[in-house]
């Protein structure tokens, strides 16, 4: 059931020693293939990291010492880079007359399709959005000018499932006018 999936998915910030199976892997990446977007641009491209040395130059590019965060991400097999490529002529058109960039709803869109797969497959998964882009760009061979938006570290969870601490339901939702 798709609820209990939703329940139970949390970002998870320790991973076990273990390597994800390809075929494993290979299904997620389908369900990002999957993914909608706006007007079908599909403005994303995805590269893979689970290289070991490159994975660990990624987790340090991710980590910072001052504020002490996202050390975790050394733990993770693998990491899935985020770049937003340029979208198609319909999506562009509506981004410029809607005053919407419709590319970074789209790839919001997809990083829930990865993240959600990846817990259907049993992995825990963390969106990271802090990170030094130009270090990533340079150790992936990513052109300047695209950008990193997300990086998605992934593995077994080594965390149990946690309770959400979520707004009421009254709090988020009104019917039929803006309720506050």
């Amino acid at each position: 059931m798709f609820y209990n999936l939703v329940s139970s998915r949390q970002s998870d910030r320790a991973f076990l020693p273990k390597g994800i199976e390809d075929e494993k892997l290979q299904r997620i990446l389908a369900s990002a293939q999957l993914a909608p977007s706006a007007c079908n641009a599909q403005p994303w491209h995805f590269v893979v990291v689970n290289e070991t040395d490159k994975r660990l130059q990624i987790a340090d590019a991710m980590a910072s010492k001052v504020l002490a965060m996202n050390h975790f991400t050394k733990q993770a097999p693998v990491q899935i880079v985020v770049v937003e490529e340029k979208a198609n002529i319909s999506s562009s058109f509506g981004s410029w007359a809607k005053s919407k960039h419709f590319p970074h709803i789209d790839i919001g869109i997809v990083a829930s399709h990865i993240c959600l797969a990846a817990a259907d497959e049993g992995l825990g998964t963390c969106m990271i959005g802090w990170f030094d882009e130009k270090k990533i760009k340079n150790i992936l061979s990513i052109p300047d000018d695209k950008r990193v938006l997300l990086v998605i570290v992934m593995g077994y969870s080594a965390q149990e499932t946690r309770p959400k601490k979520r707004k009421k339901l009254n709090e988020i939702v009104s019917y039929n006018s803006y309720k506050k």
